[in-house]
């Protein structure tokens, strides 16, 4: 059974983080150029002056958080960001979507068009004080998240509605060989949208206009699905004391006012208990 988490509406959440050391969950409102959380029970978020989408835990007090124009270390203490390295600041036309933190202390990172252009983004790793372009052409990047045997990653360009899997070099986390297709959700018209990988190697993918975060085998069968009171369900992720709350962000966007008028929990943040259990996410070396 799902339940409304935060009740603050994003227009476009994402990129829900939750951070083992401070036992918080972190997320975004992209279109609000907004990162947001809940401390002691109280709503907080911090402000900045363009898109934000993701982000990664340093340290106790440290995200590294994705923007339009690069990755930033951000200080939860006192709201200062200190630029790591650009991504893609010379193209205003495009912005940060999905990433997540690999389990060799890299961070994977898809950009968009501001507008969905086709083919206007890529997908990058950083690792090691370099930032590697790894997918090109874009149009939605997501659904990056990791199996938690370390030997492949997760990625989809959600218009092309396919979940790709790509084996990883064991010492390094660099891709090895070619993408191959996990998971082709044409026939059933899903949209894969944010995902995350379960403890026993099963991956959560939100979807997006179906109300619902669906799991699949390592195998690609489909195993369960959870339902949330939004229709654009954008990015799960596990967390709790146990990692058994599976978190969904979602977003407003491309809803009309009528809609949004009879369904207002459309762009909250929902949580649901018993679906699974996670996997810790993993610390950014910097």
């Amino acid at each position: 059974m799902s339940f409304v988490y935060d009740d603050r509406p994003c227009e476009l959440g994402e990129g829900p983080l939750w951070h083992p050391e401070r036992q918080q969950l972190f997320w975004f409102d992209i279109v609000g150029e907004r990162l947001m959380t809940r401390e002691n029970g109280a709503q907080r978020s911090w402000q900045f002056d363009e898109h934000v989408s993701a982000a990664g835990w340093v340290d106790r007090d440290t995200l590294l958080v994705a923007s339009e124009t690069g990755l930033w270390r951000f200080d939860l203490k006192t709201g200062q960001k200190e630029l790591v390295t650009p991504l893609e600041a010379d193209n205003p036309a495009t912005r940060s979507n999905d990433g997540r933190a690999d389990p060799w202390g890299g961070f994977w990172i898809g950009t968009m068009g501001k507008g969905a252009e086709p083919e206007a983004g890529a997908i990058y790793r950083y690792w090691r004080g370099k930032l590697r372009q790894l997918v090109p052409n874009v149009t939605i990047s997501n659904a990056i998240c990791f199996a938690p045997d370390q030997s492949c990653v997760y990625y989809a360009d959600t218009v092309v509605k396919q979940v790709m899997r790509w084996s990883l070099n064991p010492a390094t986390g660099w891709p090895e060989g070619d993408s191959v297709v996990f998971l082709d959700l044409r026939v059933d018209c899903l949209n894969p949208d944010g995902a995350v990988v379960d403890a026993d190697g099963n991956i959560w993918i939100a979807q997006w206009g179906a109300s619902r975060v669906a799991a699949y085998t390592p195998a690609g069968q489909f195993l369960t699905s959870v339902t949330f009171g939004a229709a654009h369900t954008s990015c799960p992720a596990f967390g709790g004391e146990y990692l058994t709350t599976l978190f969904c962000t979602t977003a407003r966007e491309g809803l009309d006012a009528d809609t949004l008028a009879a369904k207002p929990k459309n762009g909250m943040t929902f949580a649901a208990t018993g679906a699974g259990k996670g996997q810790a996410e993993h610390r950014v070396v910097l």
